[in-house]
């Protein structure tokens, strides 16, 4: 009994623990590093309350899959307590892969390497631990169970992962518009011939998530101050490494230092690297910036003191990619300033883009099920014109170089 414990959480209130298991999970060390992994990467740069973390994340999805479960067994859906067990591990350890701060490391000391496929591996080993006891969880989390609508639960268009996260986020940022009704989208779910499905009365709630969702990657996940900064901060974990491979030492905390050491790729990520990288959070990065802004490398100190300090590089967003001829004005300009090569000053000077797709047609629909029983695609059931419009991807482009006030920062 003791195991039942309660969570006060502050979107959705009090939340119960199902289970042993799920409490056993939660208690492992590979799931307490969670609570030292932002939820939203480097945006508290732009909006000071999103500290929260990937474990209020993965407790809060853990509630909205209870709630699930009970509104489909209402409706006559069959799932054995075997698979409601199931589900609550999956979507428990949905995020367990997540490096420091969220997705930088995906992009820098490991390379492209999912969190999705580091998460299996978690997986995979907690399943060892707890005597095959997570077998069916990790199935549905792959989407290889035979029950579609388990999959779509965790991993789909209409997910508990974003029916949480867009609530969590919106309330952390104090970004009103991705205020969703999580409940109310959870109220209106069915299962159809196994796949996951909304009553029509839930139409306008499906329209609210995937607008909310739309604006809050505009105005939060792809916020211009966020994109600079993450991409500052997998440029530090870049120099960082290109640096130790030619011998400069760097202090850093030992399991930061294995990845600097390490060339990481999915065919050498064994058991070893695993519990390595379960030791990694958010404070090993923020601790190696302290102490990296005063090194001797130009490149390395300055990017770190501008996340320290938050004295970060000035982006431009465009419609239409940045011409070549314009970047290497950029690039010439620091070179010449700081006597940097051109390699150097690419740290500096950049382009990149940022797309936005709130829903993909192809991928996972979101299905409207009418009281004729008829199925139909939410784009083509909505009165709202939007919707077909949010299903084409928007393309933005971007180009970030020091400000020409910069010299408080650029201080050599």
């Amino acid at each position: 009994m003791n195991k039942l414990k309660i969570l006060n959480d502050p979107i959705y209130g009090f939340i119960t623990i199902p289970n042993s298991l799920i409490f056993d999970l939660i208690q492992h060390r590979y799931f307490q590093r969670l609570r030292r992994i932002t939820q939203m990467g480097m945006s508290y740069l732009v909006y000071p309350g999103a500290h929260h973390t990937r474990f209020h994340h993965a407790i809060g999805c853990v509630h909205l899959i209870q709630q699930a479960v009970k509104v489909l067994r209402f409706k006559g859906v069959s799932i054995n307590e075997e698979e409601e067990t199931a589900l609550y591990a999956a979507i428990l350890l949905h995020d367990i892969g997540h490096g420091p701060f969220s997705h930088a490391m995906e992009h820098s000391i490991v390379n492209n390497i999912s969190h999705e496929k580091i998460s299996s591996l978690f997986m995979a080993k907690l399943n060892d631990e707890f005597n095959g006891n997570l077998t069916l969880a990790i199935q549905i989390f792959k989407g290889e169970y035979h029950r579609k609508f388990m999959n779509q639960l965790i991993s789909g268009q209409l997910d508990m992962d974003r029916a949480d996260y867009l609530k969590r986020d919106s309330f952390y940022t104090g970004v009103a518009e991705g205020n969703i009704n999580s409940e109310r989208l959870i109220t209106m779910l069915n299962v159809h011939g196994d796949e996951l499905v909304v009553e029509e009365k839930g139409i306008y709630s499906v329209e609210k998530f995937l607008i909310a969702r739309r604006l809050m990657y505009w105005q939060v996940y792809l916020h211009k101050t966020g994109i600079v900064a993450e991409q500052l901060l997998i440029r530090v974990l870049k120099r960082a490494k290109e640096l130790h491979a030619k011998g400069v030492i760097l202090d850093a905390s030992a399991p930061l230092l294995y990845f600097l050491e390490h060339d990481i790729h999915l065919s050498n990520f064994d058991d070893k690297t695993l519990d390595i990288f379960s030791q990694l959070d958010d404070f090993d990065i923020v601790s190696a910036m302290k102490q990296w802004q005063h090194h001797d490398d130009f490149v390395l100190r300055e990017l770190c003191s501008m996340i320290i300090n938050r004295q970060l590089l000035k982006i431009k967003v465009k419609k239409k990619p940045v011409k070549a001829k314009s970047l290497q004005k950029h690039i010439d300009k620091v070179t010449s300033k700081y006597s940097l090569t051109d390699l150097e000053a690419a740290y500096f000077v950049f382009t990149g883009q940022m797309v936005n797709q709130a829903y993909e047609l192809k991928e996972k629909r979101i299905t409207i099920q009418h009281k004729t029983g008829k199925l139909q695609d939410i784009v083509k059931a909505s009165d709202q014109l939007n919707l077909k419009a949010l299903s084409k991807p928007v393309t933005k482009y971007y180009i970030c170089y020091p400000k020409e006030d910069h010299t408080e920062t650029f201080d050599s």
